[in-house]
């Protein structure tokens, strides 16, 4: 039997419970999440509800009631719940994306078998081309004549709601409070659903996705990594985001890297940004960075810079994306990729990031041509490859200090 009014949630973390779980449960869904965390799993069906704590310039507590939880490795229960709703979401990680696709695929399956309408789901991933990711993960899941296209709709997001890691003792008085900031708007690809989309205060469709996904990754995420790596590069005991967005040659420097990706985006995507709404849009983030009652860490905006440097992401994937948009010199986001590979921030217990641990031990040490190889997936002789590589070798070879002497904003 179909449920209209239920939401399933795969993953019960930060962002799915401040974002997604709390825009669907306030709009009149239950929300159902999925996870293998025991003890929230245990409490969202102890408790029925949870909360959200806006650290903002007026601050909010939000209650999301009727809500429940299954076991995520219990996938017989999980495709029962995802068979039997109209909209789904996620919001595991990048890594942890190939571990859901089976549970998900099993839930298709079963809707199948129902004979039930397509399923929406809505991935929240921070991933560009998430879903060409998860239509072809799925596939190694189904029967190869399962109608894939049909019963199920990949809808990609823009997440640009920025959440901070929980204190531990936070966590231990209760595992299901979750801090945010008021920003609340999920920009989603109105063409993806298979459903009627939703109508949920807060969702924002929009009908060409890639441009604000790429605006996402190559402005937000590139900025804020900029505040993080420049930062910890001139003064290493900067502990929060805050205090990087209120330098000024911090935020000199993520204002001109960000307006070097704002200028690329521009020329490739000229029917959506212009100049005006860019640097609305660059100036609004940096004022957001300065947000002193979200708390956020520098640590946990900068952490998992192998994944951060990566091909794909925020820095090396914005100067591929600037020089294929006319942006010849992306001299400052090679300055933050440069930056970056010394990031050394520790959490509170004064830890490392297992896998910046990894880098800094293991990978660095072999040197800066095997990083731009293995790490960040640029080959020394294709262009525009090649374009990347002489400019983060250049940015490393003036450290330290670059960071410093970046020059005027935009």
């Amino acid at each position: 039997m179909l449920d209209e009014h239920k939401f399933v949630q795969i993953g019960a973390g930060n962002i799915g419970r401040s974002f997604l779980g709390q825009l669907f449960g306030r709009a009149g869904f239950e929300v159902v999440f999925i996870d293998v965390d025991d003890r929230i799993v245990r409490e969202l069906n102890r408790r029925g509800r949870y909360r959200v704590e806006i650290r903002d310039t007026q601050p909010e507590t939000l209650w999301v009631e009727n809500v429940r939880a299954v076991d995520g490795r219990d996938v017989e229960a999980c495709a029962q719940e995802l068979a039997t709703c109209r909209l789904a979401g996620t919001a595991v990680g990048a890594k942890a994306v190939p571990h859901i696709l089976s549970t998900l695929a099993a839930g298709l399956q079963e809707r199948l078998r129902l004979g039930n309408p397509p399923l929406d789901v809505i991935i929240a991933e921070n991933l560009r081309n998430a879903a060409t990711l998860f239509r072809e993960g799925l596939r190694e899941h189904l029967p190869a004549d399962f109608p894939l296209d049909k019963m199920v709709g990949l809808v990609e997001t823009s997440i640009g709601k920025m959440v901070p890691i929980m204190p531990e003792e936070v966590r231990r008085k209760d595992p299901l409070l979750v801090y945010a900031e008021a920003y609340n708007t999920l920009i989603c690809d109105a063409t993806a659903f298979r459903n009627p989309v939703p109508r949920v205060p807060g969702l924002d469709p929009r009908r060409n996705m890639p441009a604000y996904v790429d605006r996402k990754l190559f402005v937000h995420n590139l900025g804020h990594a900029c505040c993080a790596y420049f930062a910890h590069l001139q003064a290493p005991e900067m502990r929060y985001v805050w205090e990087a967005a209120e330098d000024p040659r911090v935020v000199a420097a993520a204002r001109q890297a960000m307006w070097e990706s704002g200028r690329a985006l521009i020329n490739g995507y000229s029917d959506e940004f212009n100049k005006d709404n860019i640097g609305d849009h660059i100036e609004d983030l940096l004022r957001r960075f300065r947000n002193r009652a979200l708390g956020d860490t520098i640590f946990r905006v900068g952490r998992d810079i192998q994944r951060k440097l990566g091909r794909e992401e925020r820095i090396v994937g914005a100067m591929l994306f600037d020089l294929k948009h006319g942006v010849s010199q992306p001299t400052v986001t090679a300055a933050a990729a440069a930056a970056a590979m010394y990031f050394r921030a520790t959490d509170e217990h004064g830890q490392l990031f297992p896998a910046d641990k990894q880098f800094a031990e293991e990978i660095l040490p072999r040197g800066l041509d095997y990083v731009l190889l293995n790490t960040c997936g640029l080959n020394s002789s294709a262009s525009p490859d090649r374009e990347v590589r002489e400019l983060i070798t250049r940015a490393h070879e003036a450290l330290p200090g670059y960071a410093g002497t970046v020059g005027s904003a935009f």
